[in-house]
């Protein structure tokens, strides 16, 4: 999207070119259609080779629950930053790898600094009484696996032990893995005593709790260590030329969506912003907030939501399938009981019947 010979673009990643932390991630179908409608060949190389599934489960007291309508791109995180990589080398972007920014010393000759620094953002925390986030920790607990195991419906598993309720969150995003995001909260973690841990020893505890649905394949770890989820927002979004972008200036929630599918959003939204406002930065980053700021607004929203319910879902675990499926899929309030019997028929007519039945 760097359509203008004159700009000269560069970007400084702190981690070397080849570094991916994590293991695959998804796109919904309507994520990935901006990506479509303004960069189709970029979108081609995002999705060349990738699958697109449109199977979605729940799994409450060992009984999956089909959720229609959720249509899925997965992708390897390393196949996407090599996309990513190749499509800003095409367009004449500068990429310098292992170079991390602490100070902005280096780049005073700038017309425009993006700071795209993640949830710990150096850069936000330089000019906090300018941008004045607000930084929500959850309290529930995240540790990012991976597997073998083929996890083709993209698969919430909501485990009962005796320590309290475990949470993965899988989903395949290759011909050979998944990922495995396991959530608890506070309590359970304590019970368990993951805070005296080794890595490797939550590695194990967490495998044997879901040992029925790893099929006999293992986890594994990549810097696997449990933390807090924190949602992110800021009172302002740019000062003088610098703008906040991606994590540093929004999260959601892993319940919700991609940070990185919002990451790619804000970026088109800056670059719509500057083809309407032509150089005039200040002018620029007023429209990038004005475009950008009612979703993020209503997202953030409906993340604080998410949140909750899982933070809450050792007091729903009574619950029928079918009910806790149905609590599921309406808890933002995002989608109504009409909405829901559009998307999902045979949930909400299985839904109505257990009511009637009760």
């Amino acid at each position: 999207m760097h359509d203008n010979p004159s700009h000269d673009i560069r970007v400084v990643e702190r981690n070397p070119a080849d570094a991916t932390y994590g293991w695959g991630v998804v796109f919904s179908d309507v994520a990935l259609s901006f990506v479509r409608d303004v960069e189709p060949d970029l979108y081609a190389s995002l999705t060349e080779g990738h699958e697109v599934h449109d199977s979605m489960q729940i799994v409450h007291r060992g009984q999956s629950v089909p959720l229609a309508g959720n249509v899925w791109h997965r992708l390897a995180r390393i196949d996407l930053l090599r996309a990513l990589h190749k499509h800003c080398e095409q367009a004449g972007v500068a990429l310098e790898f292992g170079k991390h920014v602490t100070d902005l010393g280096g780049f005073s000759d700038c017309d425009l600094i993006v700071a795209a620094d993640g949830i710990n953002s150096a850069v936000r925390s330089l000019y906090q009484e300018h941008f004045q986030p607000i930084l929500d920790v959850r309290p529930n607990k995240f540790a990012w696996y991976g597997t073998q195991q083929l996890f083709n419906p993209l698969s919430l598993i909501f485990c009962k032990c005796e320590d309290g309720v475990l949470i993965a969150h899988a989903y395949r995003y290759s011909k050979a893995a998944s990922t495995f995001v396991v959530e608890c909260d506070p309590k359970t973690w304590e019970k368990a005593g993951f805070a005296t841990m080794s890595e490797e020893e939550s590695l194990a505890y967490c495998k044997e709790v879901f040992k029925d649905h790893l099929g006999g394949h293992r986890l594994q770890s990549n810097n696997s260590n449990w933390f807090n989820y924190t949602i992110v927002s800021n009172r302002r979004w740019s000062y003088r030329n610098i703008v906040l972008l991606g994590d540093a200036l929004r999260t959601g929630h892993p319940s919700i969506g991609s940070g990185t599918r919002l990451a790619m959003q804000d970026s088109i939204a800056l670059f719509e912003a500057f083809k309407s406002c032509g150089d005039d930065v200040t002018a620029a980053l007023h429209e990038f907030e004005r475009i950008r700021r009612p979703a993020s607004d209503e997202l953030q929203a409906a993340a604080v939501k998410s949140a909750e319910w899982y933070e809450a879902v050792k007091s729903k675990m009574h619950l029928d399938p079918v009910a806790f499926a149905y609590d599921y899929m309406v808890r933002t309030g995002r989608v109504s009981h009409e909405e829901l019997r559009k998307r999902d028929p045979e949930l909400v007519a299985a839904y109505e019947s257990l009511r009637h039945a009760s």
